[in-house]
């Protein structure tokens, strides 16, 4: 399992360097062409290349998420002591714009310290919260609720929204790397934010779980062990 982990981080290095040099070309030239013959293109050919750089730009996100996603298992960081409170209030000054635009209220309180690791921890709380604000229904202001229960040798985590809700034929798919539920056009993202909240939380050796209603809410759940011996 192990070489197999470091197979997969190599490769994603690997694409991450061999496709960011030639996107990195497309948006060049496409800039170039833009701002040395705008005045020659029509409407027609502005949107070409509009669509180009478009989609260099989500291809270079795409090799930057996967290139996250396989370094999950690789974390050379010792375990330290973790504040989820601190966590979450530097998600929240991070993610304050998104916030406001939203309207959105996040409520936590007096949440525990772990004894763990604090990137993949940080991952999993930040794209899970990510994921409550992103999927709200019309004209409806998110509401982030984040709890913690104390289960003896482990923390049982919820995060719950009044957002979309999902279908349980989906509960499963939605934890697929690239797998989107939503058209583009509709929320922006790789469909990978999901993916990396399982990976790190199995990687600690919990596991991640949903309950929802459709059009109403959905809560996601998952566990941390008290003490992560890695």
């Amino acid at each position: 399992m192990q070489t197999k982990n470091e197979e997969l981080e190599q490769y994603a290095y690997i694409a991450s360097h061999d496709l960011q040099e030639p996107l990195r070309t497309v948006n060049s030239f496409m800039e170039k062409l833009k701002m040395n013959y705008a005045d020659q293109l029509d409407d027609k050919a502005l949107q070409y290349i509009h669509y180009a750089t478009d989609g260099a730009k989500r291809m270079k996100q795409i090799v930057q998420d996967l290139l996250l996603y396989s370094r999950i298992n690789a974390s050379t960081a010792e375990i330290d002591k973790v504040s989820l409170n601190a966590i979450l209030a530097d998600y929240i000054d991070m993610r304050r714009k998104l916030i406001a635009d939203k309207k959105a209220e996040i409520k936590y309180n007096n949440l525990p310290e772990l004894n763990s690791l604090k990137v993949p921890i940080t991952q999993i709380f930040h794209c899970l919260v990510d994921n409550a604000i992103k999927y709200t229904r019309v004209d409806v202001a998110p509401i982030v609720e984040i709890e913690a229960l104390d289960k003896e040798e482990f923390w049982q985590f919820s995060i719950k929204d009044n957002g979309l809700g999902i279908e349980e034929r989906f509960f499963e798919k939605v934890f697929v790397i690239f797998q989107r539920l939503h058209n583009r056009s509709e929320y922006e993202g790789t469909g990978i934010g999901l993916a990396i909240a399982k990976r790190s939380v199995e990687f600690l050796g919990g596991e991640i779980w949903i309950e929802s209603k459709v059009g109403e809410e959905s809560t996601f759940y998952f566990t941390i062990l008290k003490t992560t011996n890695q």
